[in-house]
């Protein structure tokens, strides 16, 4: 087999007898009619007209004896066959097609459309040109591509060689779609927040960190997609907002989590949790629906049916005190540590609030859903409104499905002395050394002692769309972050 450095200098020779012959091996201009959907869709009528079409694309194969030569072209949209005859057109340039293009080069083709013997539509040609002359072969011409770094690295081959893969982009395009263009219709304003950051807020993770040189200050990539400024448009008079955007998260990689992702949050004034329940579960069915078209799935070796009319409510406290026998709002933290010793869970943090955080993510796993997970702790809660009849507890809700949290939604709190009493003990959870302890934001609370009205907020991120496609979170990314390749 011949070595890469072989392949592309064989390529290298065909460009330069192209440049010989005074043809641009890269012209900028194409005289395309029809992309090849489109070709194909007319096929019928443009056979009986017999008018000369010109369409253009990447051969994905190619294939001939004597005076016939037959080939692929795939332009992004559909596959047609060309069949090149030497009889039939300029033998010169029938001559320097053979000659020239290869596995991989874009060209434009002249020609009609044509059924050959075999009963095979194609586009009979009768003139070309080469649109972008490829000095390396694509891997199944070569040696394909041999492992998932590989893949990521060169994930434009993977994609166009993958048409499952390619389908999985397009369909996660639409779930996003499907979400903006619902909560549209639901009266929600789409808006952009920003994305650097003094303080970042909205979750609970270790951001990354960078230096701006005009303000000589450190500024943060934003962990959440703009909480904290939706919410200052709530009390801007914008009664619902809706952003999706990337968020980053200075963390460990895993099948469900990664540095650099896409989350959808909305806010909406004078509505509270249980109604945001509501709006929630009759999006997530529609979306699901939509992009999918089934209800029903199986993914991380757990099966769920959303399709059920109306999701089920869990509560915290009470399934971790059902599976571990354990009361996180009374154990003590050595009680916490040593259950989840005997569990045969690993924990990091060592403070309360990563106790219960760790406990609850151990039950968690052990849950199919769809259920909604009702009454979570204020402790691991720092910006849902605490619920009146027992303020330990919050008015917040998440959706578990196949183990997981899926999404994450409350009544917003907008009481400012509240909100300024807990940014108080996650600056203290930073003092202690926990790096995903939630900043302060001063100028939050000044904003709620101006006022916000009641209100439920809403995130989901694209982990949601990898559960449902049953693949590692990295896979659903189209270029997900790789170390440079070692030279």
């Amino acid at each position: 087999m011949a070595s890469i450095e072989e392949l592309r200098a064989d390529r290298l020779k065909k460009k330069s007898l192209l440049e010989e012959k005074g043809i641009n091996p890269y012209p900028a201009e194409t005289a395309r009619t029809d992309s090849v959907e489109d070709f194909v869709a007319n096929f019928s009528a443009y056979e009986a007209s017999k008018e000369t079409r010109v369409i253009a694309g990447r051969v994905m194969s190619k294939r001939g004896q004597g005076g016939i030569t037959f080939c692929d072209i795939y332009d992004g949209t559909e596959k047609i066959q060309a069949f090149l005859k030497a009889d039939e057109m300029d033998g010169e340039a029938y001559t320097l097609f053979n000659d020239t293009v290869d596995i991989g080069d874009f060209v434009e083709i002249s020609g009609i459309a044509y059924v050959t013997q075999r009963g095979a539509q194609s586009i009979f040609v009768s003139g070309w040109n080469m649109l972008a002359k490829t000095l390396r072969p694509i891997p199944d011409a070569w040696y394909g591509l041999k492992d998932d770094e590989e893949r990521y690295r060169r994930r434009y081959l993977d994609i166009l060689q993958n048409t499952d893969l390619r389908d999985l982009f397009i369909k996660k395009a639409k779930f996003w779609q499907t979400i903006r263009n619902f909560l549209i219709t639901e009266g929600f304003l789409e808006v952009e927040t920003p994305t650097l950051e003094v303080t970042t807020g909205g979750a609970e993770a270790r951001p990354f960190q960078s230096f701006h040189n005009d303000f000589a200050m450190n500024v943060y990539l934003r962990i959440s997609v703009g909480e904290l400024w939706q919410k200052r448009l709530l009390a801007a008079g914008f009664p619902r907002t809706f952003e999706i955007g990337r968020v980053y998260r200075n963390e460990g990689s895993s099948p469900e989590h990664l540095q650099e992702f896409t989350n959808i949050e909305f806010y909406a004034a004078y509505m509270d949790y249980n109604k945001g329940i509501e709006l929630t579960e009759r999006m997530i069915k529609k979306v699901v629906q939509e992009t999918f078209g089934t209800l029903q799935f199986t993914t991380r070796g757990h099966t769920f049916d959303l399709s059920e009319e109306t999701w089920k409510r869990i509560a915290y406290v009470e399934t971790i005190k059902e599976m571990t026998g354990l009361d996180v709002l009374t154990a003590t933290e050595d009680t916490m540590k040593s259950k989840l010793t005997e569990l045969g869970v690993t924990y990091e943090g060592t403070n309360r609030e990563r106790l219960t955080d760790t406990l609850w993510k151990y039950c968690r796993k052990q849950i199919s859903g769809p259920v909604w997970l009702v009454d979570i702790p204020k402790l691991v809660s720092p910006l849902a409104k605490a619920k009146p009849e027992n303020p330990l507890l919050t008015e917040r809700v998440q959706l578990i499905l196949a183990g997981a949290e899926c999404s994450n939604g409350f009544s917003e709190l907008n009481d400012p002395i509240d909100q300024a009493e807990r940014f108080a003990v996650q600056k203290k959870l930073i003092e202690e050394g926990d790096g995903e302890a939630m900043m302060s934001d001063d100028e939050f609370v000044e904003m709620l002692e101006h006022g916000m009205p009641p209100a439920f907020g809403f995130g989901m991120g694209e982990r949601f769309f990898a559960f449902l496609v049953d693949k590692p979170l990295r896979e659903t990314q189209l270029f997900p972050l790789l170390k440079p390749k070692n030279d």
